[in-house]
């Protein structure tokens, strides 16, 4: 019946009227109930605030026989004021102690007795009841009077009879209004659907066309009032329509290429499990094909981690989350339902948080090791000292220095772990500025080469320089360019048995030059290799303690060559030994030249 445009606009019409009528009138009965309660309370203020009054009241007559006679009689005489009228609005004048009833404006009204309200059981606790209260059909005020020996309670009472009488006219008002606006309503509704029916049927004719996907069509524009303009705006809207689902395609076509591309892994699952999408990250993360429609659903791959229905019961934005081990990566899904209100389904993405875990293991593990490096020496020298104390003049000199030396021995170690652990935070935060400019290479090997020969000598080593001619200067930080091949051709020393084998050499090649320390000493096994630019990494830890080592040489040297853009490697070659090489590039790091 309704889905004529006819019978849509005479039904609106006459809600219109209908829902206007109600709220005027539900405004105008309300604005009179609350002009009522607001005058009724107001006077009563005004009356009761009147300090004549309220003296009059509390104050007895010599010789009187009732004080409640005589506080009737003063409200008598201010009937005007309050408002008596004993219709619908009348006084009493209760006992204080029980609410009993001792006199009251009504002569007629039998036995004069009162329902106890809020306000009264106020006043029979020596307040002043004055509240007002809309859930109930009255109005009243309970005033607590003494008066002489006698406690008395004047009680106003209104039965908004008046209110009501009011309100009735009102809504006999009401109804009658609506039921004209009713016939006009109708009236008209047919008179303007019959003006507006004619050129939207030829807005229906065309958006039927449009939705076949007939976009050429254009509609005749009749008129030029809002039908007119709506027409024209409909023929714009056709053909912005057809250049908005070109773009759309190509947009689908974009986000296509993205979830195909993308590293995380996707997922989505209908609501009974099946798989609706997948993109090859998540094969590729989880080890095993994702077919649509295939013998894969969820309950085969995330049921471990939670139900489906627990999924689809989460609120969004909320997810689910779990992790799983796969092929040795650390995968971690987040499973989330999607468009609930259509009843959609699950989705699961899959980053690849490997790196992530292994960057945490070694802050861990850092750590650990800073805590176990510093507790180490602080306990040596604690111990030493607690035995000078406590044998304070009784070991010989020579022990007492002895144990001193030892101390002093822990305290530099100490001191060492601690520059190396400042060095290192300083490249970490940035802070620490390359002093680049230019210096001779071969100059800078022959310091070392110079540097470390008396020490190696002391091991029984032979140390052999192998230099090609015409080095050329470099740009570089010097000081720290030297701190790295002290660091390469120390351990070299350490880590060789007395009497090995050194050999220095360094060249150039095309834009870099080179330096490669080779020993004849212990090695490093193979599985150590990559691990051995950690920090506080050690191969031999009993061995690198006792040499005075901290696991930081190493990692400090390759912050500093990835600073100046260049390269610190082990090169592999045949035989026992270890050959360690570093890079540099003649011009300096692109980032920063003198």
């Amino acid at each position: 019946m309704f889905r004529s445009l006819h019978m849509k606009l005479v039904l609106i019409m006459v809600l219109l009227i209908v829902s206007l009528m109600t709220v005027v009138g539900a405004f105008l009965i309300n604005s009179v109930v609350n002009y009522y309660t607001q005058d009724f309370y107001t006077q009563m203020a005004l009356a009761f605030g009147d300090e004549d009054f309220i003296g009059d009241l509390k104050t007895p007559v010599e010789g009187e026989e009732s004080g409640a006679q005589s506080i009737a009689h003063i409200l008598e005489s201010y009937n005007g004021t309050l408002g008596v009228d004993n219709r619908s609005r009348r006084y009493y004048v209760l006992d204080g102690g029980d609410a009993s009833c001792l006199a009251y404006s009504d002569e007629e009204q039998a036995g004069g007795q009162v329902t106890l309200t809020r306000n009264l059981s106020l006043a029979l606790n020596g307040e002043t009841g004055d509240e007002s209260d809309p859930a109930v059909d009255y109005m009243d005020v309970a005033v607590p009077i003494a008066r002489g020996d006698g406690s008395y309670i004047v009680y106003v009472l209104d039965n908004r009879s008046t209110v009501k009488s009011l309100n009735s006219e009102l809504f006999k008002l009401i109804m009658e209004a609506l039921v004209f606006g009713l016939i006009i309503s109708v009236l008209l509704s047919f008179l303007l659907s019959k003006t507006m029916i004619t050129p939207i049927e030829r807005l229906t004719e065309g958006a039927e066309r449009v939705a076949d996907g007939d976009f050429s069509h254009k509609i005749e524009v009749a008129s030029r009032d809002e039908i007119g303009v709506l027409t024209g705006t409909f023929n714009e809207m056709a053909r912005q329509l057809k250049e908005t689902l070109e773009e759309v395609e190509n947009e689908r076509n974009k986000l296509g290429t993205l979830f195909l591309h993308m590293t995380d892994g996707v997922v989505a699952f209908s609501r009974d499990g099946a798989v609706i999408q997948s993109n090859p990250a998540a094969e590729d993360l989880l080890g095993r094909a994702i077919p649509i429609g295939g013998t894969e659903n969820y309950d085969t791959l995330f049921s471990d981690i939670a139900p489906l229905q627990g999924v689809l019961a989460v609120e969004q934005p909320g997810y689910l989350d779990g992790t799983r081990d796969v092929d040795g990566r650390s995968l971690e899904l987040l499973l989330t339902p999607f468009d609930q209100e259509r009843l959609g389904g699950v989705l699961v993405v899959i980053h690849d948080v490997t790196e992530q875990r292994k960057t945490e293991e070694m802050r861990r593990e850092f750590v650990a090791n800073v805590s176990h490096e510093l507790r180490t020496p602080l306990t040596n020298i604690r111990s030493y000292a607690e035995t000078l104390v406590d044998s304070a003049g009784n070991l010989p000199a020579e022990t007492e220095q002895n144990f001193l030396g030892v101390i002093l021995n822990e305290s530099d170690r100490m001191t060492h772990i601690v520059q190396d652990l400042l060095t290192l935070s300083r490249f970490d935060s940035g802070r620490t500025e390359l002093k680049l400019a230019p210096f001779p290479f071969e100059g800078a090997v022959r310091d070392v080469y110079r540097a470390i020969l008396m020490d190696a000598q002391r091991h029984g080593h032979t140390v052999r320089l192998d230099l090609e001619r015409g080095l050329p200067e470099v740009v570089g930080d010097r000081e720290r360019i030297l701190q790295v091949m002290m660091n390469v051709v120390s351990n070299a020393i350490k880590y060789t048995p007395d009497g090995g084998l050194i050999q220095i050499s360094a060249g150039r090649i095309g834009p870099k030059v080179w330096m490669e320390v080779t020993d004849n000493g212990i090695g490093i096994p193979a599985e150590d290799r990559g691990r051995i630019f950690e920090r506080f990494y050690r191969v031999d830890k009993a061995r690198s303690r006792e040499s005075g080592g901290t696991g930081l040489g190493l990692s400090i040297a390759k912050e500093i060559m990835d600073r100046h853009e260049g390269t610190l490697e082990l090169v592999d070659r045949p035989g026992p030994g270890l050959t360690v090489r570093l890079t540099l590039l003649v011009e300096g790091p692109s980032h920063g030249h003198p």
